[in-house]
């Protein structure tokens, strides 16, 4: 009773949006340009192929974002929470899968589906006028002709196909007796106060320390089609370290124009700046410190900076090749984009990191494209986004518009620091101090227990 959505991309984005519009009665076409058009990085011709990692990370939903997100999109009726649950192989707390198995059901599952039909090969460029409702979920792999088709459209500077992203600390992480905030030479920005930036002081020993820690720490290795140009403005901090033992106090450490108030007659070494990341001021980003470094490393290395001793990564650094939109310039809360609204994006094309991430804004384009087409027939109501309170909401929020305005947008794991914050209690009922560690844990249970609310009344309201 309705026209068809297309859906481009057979990804988790696309597959997830797929399986929910078909679930609300909305028939879907599914443009998938493999096995005729192949990528560099998949292997085979199934939907939904794990091209990496076969981890869809922490299944913790009390205490861990990623956790949280496997909960809501359960309880949203996801089809790629359900064929992990149904393929998950023994991985600890976190949630693993066996990838061939998870990848033949999510295809034999939409390609049975009487809704379904799938269309093979390469939509290569903008969708054809007569295609009223399309959802665009080609990942970070899109292919070269759309992803230039999309960059006509919007602008050079509205489509990013390489990345190179710095590492983000939760700030109820930092400790603030040792950092304090000054911008250099007390400069008043746009927005600004001259206190924009939180700066950690090095003396010459550890600034030491920590360049040969840089220097010895291991690199991850890209594939070829992974590999970042480099360019002078985003040299990786190990290679500017390999370039002269003084190179980094030069650079992005370099102590000028910034004064301890602690110790004001005490000239710090080398200074490591921190400025904020996103619009509720729960995110800080360190400055100028893209690196190649593996995970761990990056973690144990970085945890050496004064005041960062025991710092909570929202995200750690990268160089690697991406396509993604400047999605809080085009899409809207529909995540339509809004000189186009018959084109929806999910996925990784619009800035969020991972493969549930994905699959998350995938959900939540394929219940939104079916709700509208299902009004136009006057057969239901248009659905909004869920409140940022939620994982999915959060997700939403931050990639059309919940980064600090001005600054660059840049793809994002799911994280508690993109939620609305809340404050733990300080003390317990006897008046006793509770430590830090366990008021973290009750601050992420209470902002669990509060998403999982919000997305129920979200869920009870659309159906």
């Amino acid at each position: 009773m309705t026209k068809e959505l297309h859906i481009i991309g057979a990804g988790m984005a696309g597959s997830e949006a797929a399986w929910q519009a078909v679930n609300a009665g909305v028939p879907v076409v599914l443009q998938e340009m493999r096995p005729h058009v192949g990528t560099d990085a998949h292997k085979g011709a199934g939907f939904a192929e794990l091209v990496c990692s076969n981890s869809f990370r922490s299944d913790d939903a009390e205490q861990n974002a990623v956790g949280l997100l496997h909960w809501e999109m359960r309880r949203a009726g996801s089809l790629i929470m359900g064929m992990a649950d149904r393929h998950k192989v023994p991985a600890g707390g976190a949630l693993a899968v066996d990838r061939d198995a998870f990848s033949e059901e999510v295809t034999d599952t939409l390609k049975r589906h009487p809704l379904v039909s799938v269309d093979l090969g390469e939509v290569a460029g903008l969708p054809p006028p007569e295609w009223e409702h399309v959802i665009i979920a080609t990942g970070p792999l899109t292919s070269p002709a759309l992803a230039q088709a999309i960059r006509t459209m919007t602008g050079e500077e509205s489509l990013a196909f390489f990345d190179a992203i710095a590492p983000i600390v939760h700030k109820d992480s930092i400790d603030m007796d040792v950092v304090w905030a000054q911008s250099r030479y007390d400069k008043i920005g746009p927005m600004g106060d001259g206190r924009d930036y939180l700066n950690c002081p090095m003396d010459e020993a550890q600034y030491n320390r920590f360049v040969d820690a840089l220097l010895s720490a291991p690199l991850h290795e890209f594939k070829d089609w992974e590999k970042v140009p480099y360019f002078d403005g985003c040299l990786p901090i190990e290679v500017m370290a390999e370039r002269g033992r003084e190179t980094l106090r030069h650079g992005p450490m370099k102590p000028v124009g910034l004064t301890n108030p602690r110790d004001p007659m005490v000239k710090a070494h080398a200074i490591v700046q921190l400025r904020q990341d996103n619009a509720l001021g729960t995110l800080f980003n360190i400055v100028g410190f893209q690196t190649k470094l593996k995970h761990g490393a990056q973690a144990e290395t970085f945890r050496m900076i004064p005041g960062l001793q025991n710092a909570q990564f929202a995200r750690l650094g990268g160089l690697h090749r991406n396509t993604y939109l400047n999605s809080p310039q085009l899409l809207d809360r529909q995540l339509r984009m809004k000189s186009m609204p018959r084109l929806r994006f999910a996925g990784q094309v619009t800035g969020v990191e991972g493969y549930v991430e994905s699959a998350a804004t995938g959900l939540l384009a394929g219940r939104l494209a079916a709700a509208e087409r299902l009004a136009q027939a006057g057969l239901g109501k248009p659905l909004d986004a869920p409140e940022a309170h939620t994982a999915i909401g959060a997700l939403v929020e931050h990639i059309t518009g919940g980064h600090l305005a001005g600054s660059k947008f840049q793809p994002m794991n799911i994280n508690y620091g993109l939620l609305p914050p809340l404050e733990a209690p300080k003390v317990d009922e006897a008046g006793v101090k509770i430590p830090m560690k366990e008021r973290g844990r009750a601050k992420k249970r209470m902002m669990s227990i509060r998403a999982l609310e919000a997305l129920k009344a979200w869920r009870d309201g659309a159906a």
